[in-house]
Parts: C-alpha cells; structure tokens; sequence
C-alpha cells in the first residue's frame, strides 16, 4: 500500500481548530482510497518562537523537506508585532518559502453556486467567476536587497527594495502557461509597467515567452486597473499572472468574489520536492480557540495537496464533491451567515464533510 508522509503546520491563532478538521479528513480519505498517510505535527509560526525562539526551527523546516507535501493552517498574532522583524510569525514563512524554493503560489477563485448569494458583488457579476492567480512568491520586494531602516536624531528613513531576473520571471511564467494550457489559454500578465523599471523587464520577459506558445493569448494590465476589473467584470480573467507584492494583493482581493476569504486555498510549489498546501485567509486570533472558524478554506487546500502534491485525484474529487454537498444543504459557519442558513461551529462544519465523504 503506498504511504504518503505530511508534515501538519497548525500554527497560530485559529490554526489548530481547522488543522483537526483537515487531518481526520486526510485519514478518513486514506482509508476509503486505500492509501496511507503518516502525519507528523510540528510547530511553525509564533508558538515556535514561544518554545524556540525561532518561528522556523531548523527541525522544522528540516521535516518539510524531506516530507511529500506540507499541510499549514496559518500564522500570526499581534503580540508578536514588537519582536524584531526576523523573529516574527510572517518572517518563519518567508523562511519556510525560500528554503523549499517555493517559487510559485497558485491561488484558484471559483465560484461555488450554493454560495453565490454570499458575495458581496451581484450575482450577474460573480456567477461565470473561474480564475486562477499566479503569484511569484520567493522574489520581489519581501526579499529584495538592501532593505532597512535608517536611524538619525531627528527622524528615520525605511527603505525596500524590488528586485527580479530575467530566470525568475521566466520560470513562474512557465507555471502561469502550463496551467493556462490546461484551462482556456489565456493569460493576464499585471504589472506596473508605466512607472517601475522592474516591472518594464517583468513585461517584456513574458511578451517573449509567450512567443513561443502560439495557443496562448496574453494580455497586460497594470495592476490599478487589475484591481478594479477584479470588482467590475471578474469573469473576464481566466489565468492571472503577477510578482510577489501584487500578487499577494489581488489574491486577497480575488478571495473576497466568493463571499468569504475562509473559502479559498493555495499551493505553493516548486520545480521539485515537495510543495506547501495552505488556506489564503489568516490566523483570526480574535476569535482563536471559539470553534467559530470556517475550515473549509484548509479543506480544500487539503484537496489540492491530494491532487497535486499525492497525485491522489479521486481522493481530491470524492473530498471537493463533499463540501459541495455540505454547502449545499445549507449548512454554513458564520462569515458565510445569510440570514437563510444553519450556523453551525467548525467542528461541527468536519463532521457534516466527514459525513459525505
């Protein structure tokens, strides 16, 4: 029997709530698809520095790479706001990215039809939405060099700085136009292209690559505009291309087309080894440890890791069919509260998935 090993990163905050709901499904699929799964818990994130003094322990990160693939919940507080920046929370999982080499974080948007009328946005607007972005995720401006703060008597000065090549720029093109093969062929490369000299090479990288695939229409948007295309006509973007900043952004912005931002996953992958599987939303400390948290964002990157990281794919399937089936009953947690629904807690939210897997 094949045997899949996972590293579980529960983190922070409402972390350890919806990790529970995505490891009983993980073994709850193992034993129905005839596949095991060992799942070995470590920390990450803020309660590692509280026991390290490192939100990314060497051990750690040492057991997410030599894994198949790494299931996180989220990290962050802000009672950890005054550390110093490399001992922060968010800080452990740039460190988590740039030791894997996750260079590419790929975030789908779908709208899923029971949820429809929770959207923010009118129906007519938001019904044909079916996007994927895809974000550099190990370059740019969070990594850039030199970065500071400058101190003198009478005031400071902080400083970042934005920096790809040509190589980077390439190879998550190259993930933006294999998944955009897969899909409709088209891609929207955002940039800032008008103002930024980064940005002017990170166009002209594309346009050339593009070139060499005939059944790939590209376009180019500045990312102002990208941003209120995203309210205005979503439907229209189908593989959405960006840098590090920008990306993470419009992917949050993107999140919220689906009614809740606790109902999006993510992957982060590289060319080889293994990849991280995460919800898009954050640790939600304000209501950390109220069994009122929304678990079905982990779920489904719990689905994505099956079906890209396992290669697990009726698994993936049988767990997607089943949170369909949840939400279409009418069971919610309360971000998704339409007034029309049964407000049930996030354990509550497992069992009923449980139920129909």
């Amino acid at each position: 029997m094949l045997t899949h090993k996972i590293v579980l990163l529960s983190g922070d905050g409402i972390g350890p709530e919806i990790s529970e709901v995505s490891k009983k499904i993980l073994l709850k699929l193992s034993d129905k698809f005839n596949f095991n799964i060992e799942i070995e818990e470590e920390l990450f994130g803020g309660i590692a520095f509280e026991k390290f003094e490192d939100p990314a322990p060497k051990s750690t990160l040492d057991k997410c790479k030599s894994c198949d693939a790494v299931l996180l919940a989220c990290v962050g507080d802000s009672k950890y706001d005054q550390l110093p920046r490399e001992l922060r929370p968010e800080s452990g999982l740039l460190k988590l990215r740039s030791d894997l080499n996750l260079f590419a974080n790929i975030r789908p948007v779908k709208i899923r039809n029971s949820l429809i009328e929770s959207s923010s946005l009118k129906k007519e607007v938001i019904q044909n939405v079916d996007l994927v972005v895809v974000r550099e995720l190990t370059s740019g401006i969070y990594f850039g060099e030199p970065r500071g703060i400058i101190k003198n008597k009478n005031k400071e000065r902080a400083f970042n700085t934005m920096v790809y090549n040509t190589d980077e720029i390439e190879r998550i093109t190259e993930i933006a136009i294999q998944i955009a093969k897969k899909r409709n062929n088209r891609i929207c490369s955002v940039d800032k292209a008008n103002v930024l000299e980064v940005s002017q090479l990170w166009r002209k990288t594309v346009e050339n690559m593009a070139k060499n695939y005939k059944e790939i229409h590209l376009s180019n948007m500045y990312v102002d505009n990208a941003a209120m295309q995203l309210i205005r006509d979503p439907s229209q973007f189908d593989v959405i291309l960006t840098n590090n900043i920008f990306g993470d952004i419009l992917s949050d912005l993107a999140a919220m087309l689906t009614g809740s931002i606790g109902m999006l996953p993510s992957a982060s992958l590289n060319n080889i080894g293994p990849g991280v599987f995460e919800p898009v939303h954050g640790s939600a400390p304000d209501i950390a440890g109220r069994n009122i948290a929304n678990p079905i964002a982990m779920a489904l990157s719990t689905a994505m890791l099956l079906r890209i990281g396992l290669n697990q794919i009726q698994a993936a399937d049988n767990l997607e069919l089943a949170i369909d089936k949840v939400l279409s009953k009418r069971f919610r947690t309360s971000d998704l509260d339409d007034g029309k629904s049964e407000i049930i807690s996030c354990s509550k939210m497992g069992e009923k998935i449980l139920e129909e897997i």
